[in-house]
């Protein structure tokens, strides 16, 4: 009985010993795969939108915040490494057997400045706010747009609503703001500055265009076109308010607004 109990222990301590063995050795072969030097990262392929980048400013924002071999690499980590350069909006990381990453870039596409003058943000198409060398923008191409940064979205919404309507008349939006007091401002690209009032984006259009509809005839009897509106107020509920140069304040009624072909003026006054 004892030499047999010997035995059945031998056994299992050798088992035992042969197995640990055996993960000791594949932990060893783990180890030496994963830092073989074959496995080294060698290289890196960029494709995707890359008009403000190239290998030389990708290679010095993001390779020292690489760490690991092909295998050990944390994509995650490498994907967010990208998105920290400048420009990019999102990045997509896969390996590239045996040791190579392919990357492909997606660039915010800046569709006007953000914030008061002077400040280095941007809004790209989907309303996200981000921070880029605005030196590389063209300034005269971009307005301007204004607002808590958690508005961006609704303020380039209204933007892309109200631009059109003013391009009927040839007038570009230079400046689009909401205030702090949830009123909506804009400046024109002939300086003219326009008070558009509170309200949703159905609102503020509806009284742009009445504004609009009528602007081309009332600037008319002071023998003046459009360009020379200085400033308006669309927040009176019976019309709207508005200087021209050489013409002070001219108020509009609702009745003119209701009947566009006979504008009627309620108070003018020349200088």
């Amino acid at each position: 009985m004892t030499s047999t109990l010997d035995i059945k222990l031998m056994n299992i301590t050798a088992s035992v010993l042969l197995l640990v063995f055996g993960l000791l050795s594949l932990g060893a072969l783990a180890a030496w795969i994963f830092q073989n030097p074959v496995f080294a990262l060698r290289g890196i392929t960029v494709s995707g939108d890359v008009s403000h980048n190239n290998a030389l400013t990708l290679r010095a924002n993001v390779a020292p915040r690489l760490s690991g071999t092909f295998l050990t690499l944390d994509l995650a980590a490498a994907r967010r490494a990208f998105e920290a350069v400048p420009w990019v909006r999102n990045a997509q990381v896969r390996r590239e057997f045996p040791n190579r990453l392919n990357v492909i870039l997606q660039e915010h596409q800046a569709v006007a400045y953000w914030g008061e003058e002077g400040d280095s943000t941007l809004i790209n198409s989907f309303g996200e706010v981000f921070e880029a060398n605005t030196g590389e923008v063209d300034q005269d191409s971009l307005p301007r747009l204004n607002g808590r940064p958690e508005q961006a979205t609704q303020v380039l919404a209204m933007y892309r609503a109200v631009k059109p309507l003013f391009e009927r008349m040839d007038l570009n939006v230079d400046q689009l703001e909401l205030t702090g007091r949830g009123s909506w401002r804009t400046d024109l690209d002939t300086g003219a500055v326009i008070e558009l009032g509170r309200g949703s984006e159905v609102e503020v259009t509806s009284r742009v265009q009445s504004f609009l509809d009528t602007l081309t005839q009332v600037t008319a009897r002071y023998d003046r076109t459009v360009t020379a509106l200085q400033s308006a107020d669309l927040r009176h509920e019976q019309g709207y308010a508005m200087r021209l140069r050489g013409v002070s304040t001219v108020a509009v009624g609702s009745q003119a607004l209701k009947n566009r072909t006979n504008s009627k003026q309620l108070t003018e006054h020349r200088k």
